[in-house]
């Protein structure tokens, strides 16, 4: 069989984990990215055990277990400290194989960048056209042009690409709040568990990385494109006063966390999801992670399922000599599954954002009574995937 050619489009943590997964199954890939180099902006990210298998499949695990560091537990807190629930995280790793691993983004993607040669990766090489012809796929770009067997569209929440071949296909959709993440400087003593503080359309969270770090994420309800949400990003001295304002009087250890975050590293962006595509796969191109399906963050899935997306396409792209079908595939087998933990994530938000003080009181209850192990037991379906599910 002839070699076959991928390429591409985006450089994130789902593009590079493709052009892994497509390298091992034997494809020549170029990964197109419009950024001059291949950064992630952001903080910290959890693994859970689904996206270790993905990562394990990639030959990849061991070595982001080095890179990251193990939540060891966690659980949920009311707006007075009070714990609603507590989770002995050993035993997401008794039940699953795998535990909840934490790192910075940065850490992942270049593990991933590290995984591929030099020539594959083209930073600073915006696509301006995808055409495709019954024999394949031209992409025109800033360095010329590629024909390739298959374009991967890897090119996130705002995808180009799914833009010009899903004409139809829905806007992404305000989650009616914005977020912060940040890290830490290193602290003497960090904090030992991870936490979620729910307060009134307000929540907190941290958890610890290597290093003596921690990794904070903080939300709030408000309107779509509310000033401050504008003005935030990278190096916005604002975003860190407005979140002192907003939660400097939580419960400890969250106003020494605040302190301790440098006011450059508060990263700020309204929160979306993408409603649900009717198909992942379109002639020879087939949408990954956020271009597929963008989440909320609150089941700490956004990037794990992007990485199932990879394993499973070059899985069926290895099973399937032809490529249309081997996109019929993927599609049957990724887009019930990612657009079921969309709704769920974005349930769990709605949940966590109640301002309501009779809602609140009744889902603090309601989570003070549910047992951990029922809680986890849920859980199930989203963290028990498997590679071999596939197949």
């Amino acid at each position: 069989m002839a070699e076959r050619r991928a390429v591409v489009v985006g450089g994130g943590i789902g593009g590079l984990a493709a052009a892994v997964a497509l390298r091992r199954r034997g494809w020549r890939v170029e990964v197109l990215e419009r950024a001059e180099r291949f950064a992630e902006i952001g903080a910290g990210i959890s693994l859970w055990p689904n996206a270790l298998r993905a990562l394990d499949r990639l030959g990849l695990a061991s070595r982001l277990r080095a890179l990251g560091a193990v939540e060891r537990g966690g659980g949920m807190r009311d707006r007075a400290g009070r714990w609603l629930s507590r989770t002995d995280n050993a035993e997401i790793e008794r039940r699953f194989g795998w535990p909840l691993l934490v790192l910075h983004r940065a850490d992942l993607l270049g593990a991933l960048a590290d995984a591929l040669p030099a020539d594959v990766l083209r930073p600073g090489c915006p696509v301006h056209e995808v055409r495709q012809d019954g024999a394949g796929v031209t992409v025109a770009h800033g360095a010329g042009t590629s024909r390739a067997d298959l374009v991967v569209a890897a090119d996130g929440l705002r995808s180009a690409v799914r833009a010009r071949w899903w004409p139809g296909a829905a806007a992404p959709r305000y989650a009616g709040h914005t977020a912060w993440r940040m890290v830490t400087d290193p602290l003497p003593a960090p904090p030992t568990e991870g936490a979620a503080t729910w307060g009134r359309g307000e929540r907190f969270g941290y958890t610890a990385l290597p290093g003596g770090r921690v990794y904070c994420f903080a939300a709030a309800t408000v309107p779509e494109g509310t000033p401050e949400a504008e003005a935030g990003g990278a190096g916005s001295r604002g975003e860190h006063a407005e979140l002192r304002r907003r939660f400097g009087d939580w419960p400890d250890p969250i106003p020494d966390l605040l302190a301790r975050v440098p006011p450059e590293r508060v990263l700020r962006h309204d929160v979306y999801e993408l409603p649900p595509l009717a198909s992942f796969a379109n002639g020879r191109i087939a949408l990954l992670g956020d271009a597929a399906h963008a989440m909320t963050p609150n089941l700490g899935q956004g990037a794990c399922q992007a990485i199932e997306d990879a394993v499973v396409l070059a899985d069926r792209l290895a099973a399937e000599a032809d490529v249309d079908q081997a996109l019929a595939g993927y599609d049957r087998l990724r887009r019930p599954r990612t657009q079921a933990i969309v709704r769920r994530s974005a349930r769990l938000g709605r949940v966590g954002q109640l301002a309501w003080p009779p809602a609140v009181l009744a889902r603090d209850v309601a989570a003070r009574l549910t047992p951990a192990a029922l809680t986890l037991r849920s859980m199930a379906p989203v963290l028990g995937w498997t590679p071999d599910e596939a197949r």
